[in-house]
């Protein structure tokens, strides 16, 4: 389809900064200003923030139990850091502001230094004024290798994003503030695109076999994704194996900062095109990723994967037994608030709404000076989160992986962000097995900037 512009447009305890003589040979990530061509050509190039110049970030890639290291230098004219999004992780090194860290002033730099229990796709963004440094670039892949990696041909990331562009200029419309986008569904982009390519394009063989690592690197979009032309199975969720592969029959589900790992046969035939498409908003299938099948890399495809290797302590024990806690989601447009806590005070919804709060969880808006729950360390929890509002809500705790518990009492697979509809509500338990605070909040950024975000303390 012909790129046309009506299609275009269609205070708590802080770690401080580090500066250890012994890293001066640590690898360097650089937050910097750079110019990149989101748009097709023939529009002009994007002002953006970036990792080391390019939109995503460079692809850091680790084996499982090593140590990574990484100099985040800020060049940029404001305050960032980096938070490395599903990793289990010490929590100093968590890249939190406020939280965990102080943010790094401009001209600065952190030295982030942990270890990698796990394997998985994972990625790593800006966690300072996120709904704003996420949406102008600021995040890229990380992947964490198993040491007996699945059998297939080929590894693929594909970091799917939106830009909120506007056509005439290049740039990013700037309303990454506005009350309207915070108090609705949040920042939705105009355009679609793949490793900072709105069509990008992989060539692939009959009967190759490809693993690919999607992440969702959007502020606030949900994708709905379909296979053609490919064969697959979901293998991996946040990072985290499944048991058993499950085969792709159905329309996948991807909220904000979920990840999941498809291992995928080429079945279209040769000289033909196969792809991953997504559900556009005037509800048609669109190409996200095209692959040109050229040639063939097997006569027949291969039989179902095996599942990948298990990450270490995956099992959540005790989750009968365990206390619940309550957190409903609240706020947003046509719900509002009658009041809630910010800043120590309980405040109307009109008050709430002057200070640009929108959102709450649990009567809280934004972080207060006492966590949502205080646990013992190896303590099971269970947190029910009911959706009070008219919105979805993509709901991520750091430093810990849950499962859902279903209302048999059976448990889901393991993850760290849970996307929770309208007027449903979601159980998650986990095992509190890392000291520390650790955020819980919604990945709408804009969500999580106007008042849904709370935190938890590991004792």
């Amino acid at each position: 389809m012909k790129m046309t512009r009506r299609v275009f447009c269609a205070g708590l305890a802080t770690v401080p900064l580090m500066r250890p003589a012994q890293a001066q040979d640590m690898p360097l990530l650089t937050a910097r200003s750079a110019t990149v061509q989101l748009a097709p050509d023939g529009y002009p190039a994007t002002p953006v923030w970036s990792y080391d110049g390019t939109i995503p970030g460079p692809v850091i890639r680790a084996a499982q139990g090593s140590r990574l290291q990484r100099r985040l230098v800020n060049t940029l004219e404001v305050p960032t850091s980096v938070h490395w999004h599903g990793i289990r992780i010490d929590n100093a090194m968590d890249g939190v502001a406020g939280l965990t860290q102080d943010a790094v002033p401009p001209g600065e730099f952190f030295d982030y230094a942990y270890d990698l229990p796990d394997a998985g796709t994972y990625w790593y963004h800006a966690h300072t004024n996120s709904m704003e440094q996420v949406a102008r670039g600021l995040s890229g892949a990380l992947i964490i290798e198993e040491a007996t990696p699945p059998d297939v041909d080929r590894d693929e990331v594909l970091m799917i994003d939106d830009w909120l562009l506007d056509p005439d200029t290049g740039l990013f419309v700037d309303d990454f503030a506005a009350p309207m986008v915070r108090s609705h569904g949040g920042r939705i982009g105009n355009l679609v695109g793949v490793n900072g390519r709105y069509n990008y394009r992989l060539s692939a063989r009959q009967n190759e076999r490809l693993r690919l690592r999607l992440i969702n690197s959007a502020n606030a979009q949900i994708f709905g994704l379909k296979l053609e032309g490919l064969t697959g199975w979901t293998v991996s969720l946040d990072g985290m194996p499944l048991d058993t592969p499950e085969p792709v029959t159905d329309t996948l589900v991807l909220a904000p900062a979920q990840r999941m790992d498809l291992i995928v046969d080429v079945t279209a035939e040769e000289r033909e095109t196969a792809g991953l498409l997504f559900a556009a908003a005037d509800d048609t299938w669109r190409v996200l990723a095209e692959v040109s099948v050229e040639g063939r890399a097997a006569s027949v495809p291969r039989g179902a994967p095996q599942p990948l290797p298990r990450n270490p302590r995956m099992e959540v024990v005790g989750v009968d037994a365990a206390p619940v806690l309550e957190m409903p989601l609240q706020g947003g447009a046509m719900r509002g608030l009658e009041s809630a806590a910010f800043n120590g005070q309980k405040l109307t919804w009109q008050e709430l709404v002057q200070q640009g709060q929108f959102w709450a969880l649990a009567g809280q808006a934004g972080l207060g000076e006492a966590p949502f729950a205080t646990l013992s360390r190896g303590e099971t929890a269970r947190i029910r989160i009911t959706n009070d509002t008219i919105f979805p809500h993509a709901m991520h705790l750091h430093g810990m992986h849950f499962r859902t518990r279903k209302e048999d009492g059976s448990l889901g697979p393991l993850r760290d962000t849970v996307l929770v509809m309208p007027n449903e509500t979601t159980e998650i338990a986990f095992v509190a097995d890392n000291p520390g605070k650790w955020l819980l909040h919604c990945h709408m950024l804009g969500h999580a900037a106007s008042g849904m975000t709370n935190w938890i303390m590991v004792r």
